[in-house]
């Protein structure tokens, strides 16, 4: 097995810029969901078809989720969840089609996820509650607490990072190894725990982002009570 069957490899580089199949894969995948979307938009029927069918059980079952942890904040949360699980099970699968990887298995695509997450938290943090009260939450309830929050906030986006890195990595190494050892013998136990797997971490991803973002939306609710009580 070369090295580069594992792990990311550059495929050409423009000036300083170097392009891994990482990207490639992950901008392939972004088109190729673009234009589902376009298709499935241009295709809407009043009697949906099997397609359409489950697409909108997809859209059901992801606002169900939603609804369970932010019932009063649905619409405002569900086209970033709703992507981001879609996109990361298309991601976690594409590593199926031969000649191709996941590119989650490359800690710079988890990483730039995770950010992206990051970023997401606080943009609704401070949508729902204003930039000065979304940033009071941080002193709360005690000043001295601020660095501790700083660091839960760096430590909880690597962990989200790393956690889908490690897993999916981990996911497509033994695959190899147990089809090179194997053969044609396993290919099919290895292709159903490809993809539970995969579905089971875009999930677990996706809802770890649901709970900061609803950590973020809800500190301010979650404030009020210690204020009540301090005031009593």
């Amino acid at each position: 097995m070369e090295q580069e069957q594992i792990f990311a490899h550059t495929l050409f580089q423009i000036g300083p810029v170097v392009i891994r199949d990482t990207v490639v894969t992950t901008w392939v995948v972004m088109l190729a969901l673009w234009i589902a979307c376009v298709v499935l938009v241009w295709r809407l029927r009043a009697s949906p078809g099997l397609i359409q069918t489950a697409v909108e059980g997809a859209v059901l079952g992801a606002e169900d989720a939603i609804r369970q942890v932010l019932p009063q904040h649905v619409a405002l949360v569900l086209p970033f969840i709703l992507t981001l699980w879609t996109f990361l099970v298309v991601a976690n699968l594409v590593g199926l089609i031969p000649g191709l990887h996941s590119p989650t298995r490359d800690l710079s695509a988890t990483a730039a996820l995770a950010v992206l997450v990051f970023l997401s938290v606080h943009w609704f943090g401070i949508r729902s509650q204003g930039l000065k009260d979304y940033l009071r939450h941080y002193l709360s309830p005690t000043p001295i607490l601020l660095p501790f929050h700083i660091i839960s906030e760096i430590t909880r986006t690597l962990a989200l990072a790393v956690r889908l890195f490690g897993n999916m990595m981990s996911l497509e190494l033994v695959a190899l190894l147990l089809v090179w050892v194997g053969g044609l013998l396993v290919p099919i136990p290895i292709l159903m725990l490809h993809i539970v797997e995969a579905l089971v971490q875009a999930y677990i991803f996706g809802m770890l982002a649901l709970i900061y973002v609803a950590g973020a939306i809800q500190s301010q609710q979650l404030r009020q009570p210690e204020q009540g009580e301090s005031h009593a």
